[in-house]
């Protein structure tokens, strides 16, 4: 969430930000900063009438004191008068800064100024690209490679839930096992904390980390508990620091975990969507990191190469983005997607995405450090996959495919158990 600091210190700044992240009407910018305006006055009289019945109950213990009893008891008339008055001041008080709240969860995170202009994926920028695209002799589609091995059986996984809930069996389950185990240990192996964290969270949760309200739909609620299966491990992470106050030493706070991911969107029909394109339940591995604000694009950089040497260490051609405006999520104030080659498909397939939020998540869930002056400072929030492992398998798959069966890249033969799948 935006802080009232940034809308004001530059309106027209923020609306032109908003403008590169296609948000409109960005005139909700003076509405909320009127309604701020409002809520500041209706404060300092607030903050006024306290004064005064402060100051008069202080008057009232040396009337008593001083045994002027009479005088006593009719200034607290008189302060009985200033809290009738008040407490209709506080009603309207509070339900101004509600109304402010939701106003101002509203706005989206402003765009970082390196940020591409652009509306949609075509216009995000490639960084780099790096790999070999493989020269098939056969191109197989990994949908049709699960069959052939016996790796995943999506209709079962239809009968047991529904569409877009794989079943994995077999050597595709180990495999599966391998990969998640590979993440973890690459990731404790660079300073992060490993947690297994609850896979519903609670409303709160949510909406610190910005899925609520942006993406209500996208999630399955749990209606009668009011918990929410979680679209990433970042959410319950994250929220691991909700309402602390860290201090500056124990910065930066690394963390990394496994989790099963749940979305409700499928997407369009066609090749995009088919096999493990884009299913409703899948594993991902997330690092998350909170840190100080002036260190935090430092900080974002590396994480995109610790993700990048995930991918080399796969073997896998990819390429870095860095998504325009009209392409980042709600919360990013700048996003670096990876993406890696399908061989059979012939396609980029997305398998990452490393964000920085700058203190849009922090402020929503009051997430603060102490600097060495003793200053609270909201922190940076960062997070990415390493890696999300449907299209991770199916361009392994696809990229390995032989006539002796799928030929594993080095770095899984000892997770694996075996250095090809067969």
């Amino acid at each position: 969430m935006l802080t009232m600091a940034i809308l004001r210190q530059d309106p027209d700044g923020v609306k032109k930000k908003l403008h590169k992240k296609h948000f409109a009407p960005v005139e909700i910018v003076d509405s909320i900063i009127e309604l701020d305006d409002r809520r500041k006055k209706l404060q300092l009289d607030c903050d006024n009438m306290l004064a005064q019945i402060n100051a008069a109950s202080k008057e009232i213990g040396q009337l008593m004191a001083k045994g002027q009893r009479d005088e006593a008891e009719a200034k607290k008339q008189d302060v009985s008068v200033f809290k009738d008055q008040l407490k209709p001041k506080q009603h309207d008080l509070e339900q101004m800064e509600e109304e402010l709240n939701v106003e101002l969860v509203k706005l989206p995170n402003l765009p970082a100024d390196i940020v591409p202009e652009g509306k949609a994926a075509a216009d995000n920028v490639t960084v780099k690209e790096g790999g070999v695209k493989p020269n098939l002799t056969q191109k197989t589609p990994h949908w049709e490679l699960i069959k052939q091995y016996d790796l995943v059986d999506f209709e079962i996984g239809a009968k047991l839930t529904g569409s877009g809930f794989p079943l994995y069996k077999g050597q595709g389950a180990r495999l599966q096992r391998a990969l998640i185990q590979y993440f973890l240990d690459f990731n404790t192996a660079a300073g992060y904390m490993e947690y297994i964290p609850p896979y519903l969270v609670n409303q709160a949760s949510a909406y610190a980390t910005g899925q609520l309200p942006d993406k209500e739909g996208q999630m399955y609620h749990m209606t009668a508990d009011n918990f929410y299966l979680i679209p990433t491990a970042e959410v319950p992470v994250t929220n691991i620091y909700r309402d602390t106050i860290l201090k500056q030493v124990d910065l930066p706070v690394k963390m990394t975990a496994h989790s099963p991911c749940f979305r409700r969107e499928a997407g369009s029909f066609g090749a995009d969507v088919r096999g493990l394109n884009r299913v409703h339940q899948f594993d991902k591995v997330e690092i998350v990191q909170l840190v100080e604000p002036a260190s935090s694009y430092a900080v974002l950089d590396e994480m995109v190469a610790h993700v990048e040497k995930l991918i080399i260490e796969l073997e896998l051609p990819y390429r870095i983005l860095r998504l325009c405006g009209g392409d980042m999520s709600f919360n990013s104030a700048l996003t670096y997607d990876f993406e890696v080659y399908s061989a059979a498909q012939e396609r980029w397939l997305e398998v990452s995405s490393v964000s920085n939020f700058e203190t849009f998540q922090a402020n929503r869930m009051k997430l603060r450090y102490k600097d060495e002056q003793g200053k609270t400072n909201l922190l940076h929030t960062l997070n990415g996959s390493s890696l999300a492992l449907p299209r991770i398998v199916a361009a392994l798959l696809e990229n390995n495919q032989t006539e002796e069966g799928i030929r594993l890249p080095k770095v899984l033969h000892r997770y694996f158990g075996a250095d090809i799948i067969k």
